[in-house]
C-alpha cells in the first residue's frame, strides 16, 4: 500500500505571504485616504499637498475670517497667581483694640484670568490685501475676565478679638473682599492686559498662517 501525502511546502507559505502583503496594502490604503481627506489645516495639510498635488483652499474673504476668529470667543490667554497675607481688621472709635478690636490674618491664594473677547471682533477690524495673501487684524481691547480666591488654600492664619466684644461674623467675608480688589490691582499692575494682548496676538497669527495667508499683522 502506497500513501501519499499533500506538499505544505513553499507554495503554501508563499500564497500566505501573498495575503498578508494584500491585506496590508488594502488598509494602508485606506489609512491614507482618511489622512489626506482630513489633513486640512498646518503641516498634515502640507504633508497631504506634497502627496497629492492638491492645494487647500480656504475663504479667506472678510467675512469668513472675522466668523472663524469670532468662533475662539472668549479667548484666555494669561492667568496671574499670588499668595499673600491681607489683614482685617475693625477698631472702636472709643474703646482700645485690646478691649473691642477685631483683627485676623488670611492667607490668600489666589488668581486672576485675562483674555481678549473676541466675539467683538468687527469686519472693519480686519483688512486683506494683495490679492488675498495678506491680512491685518486690530483685535478688540484684552479684558480682566475674572479674579477668584482658591478657597481651599485660602484660610484664617490668626484671630484676635477684644475682651468686651464678639467676633465680628463679616470680617473674615469682608477681607475676602479686600484680598480680591488686592490681586487684581496687582495683576493689573504687573502688566496682565499687555501679556493678554500678546498671548492673543500669538494665537491669531498662528491660526491666520494656518488659513494661508502669506503675511499677517495683528495688533
Amino acid at each position: 500500500m502506497t500513501t501519499q501525502y499533500g506538499s505544505y511546502g513553499p507554495d503554501r507559505r508563499s500564497s500566505g505571504t501573498f495575503f498578508v502583503v494584500l491585506l496590508s496594502l488594502i488598509l494602508g490604503a485606506a489609512a491614507l485616504a482618511v489622512f489626506l481627506r482630513h489633513a486640512t489645516t498646518g503641516v498634515f495639510a502640507r504633508v497631504a499637498t506634497a502627496i497629492t498635488g492638491r492645494t487647500t483652499t480656504f475663504d479667506t474673504s472678510v467675512p469668513a475670517v472675522v466668523q472663524r476668529i469670532q468662533r475662539l470667543n472668549r479667548l484666555e490667554t494669561v492667568v496671574y497667581s499670588i499668595d499673600t497675607v491681607v489683614e482685617g481688621s475693625k477698631s472702636s472709635a472709643v474703646l482700645p483694640d485690646l478691649l473691642a478690636g477685631d483683627r485676623l490674618l488670611l492667607v490668600v491664594h489666589g488668581q486672576s484670568i485675562a483674555g481678549i473677547d473676541l466675539s467683538q471682533l468687527k469686519p472693519e477690524d480686519v483688512r486683506i490685501d494683495n490679492n488675498g495673501q495678506s491680512i491685518h487684524v486690530t483685535l478688540p481691547a484684552s479684558q480682566l475676565f475674572i479674579t477668584t480666591l482658591d478657597n481651599q488654600h485660602t484660610r484664617v492664619y490668626a484671630r484676635s478679638t477684644g475682651l468686651l466684644v464678639p467676633a465680628d461674623q463679616n470680617l473674615e467675608s469682608d477681607t475676602r473682599a479686600k484680598a480680591e480688589q488686592q490681586l487684581q490691582q496687582s495683576a493689573l499692575a504687573d502688566g496682565i492686559l499687555d501679556t493678554a494682548r500678546k498671548n492673543a496676538r500669538a494665537t491669531i497669527t498662528t491660526l491666520l498662517y494656518s488659513l494661508g495667508f502669506h503675511q499677517v499683522d495683528v495688533i
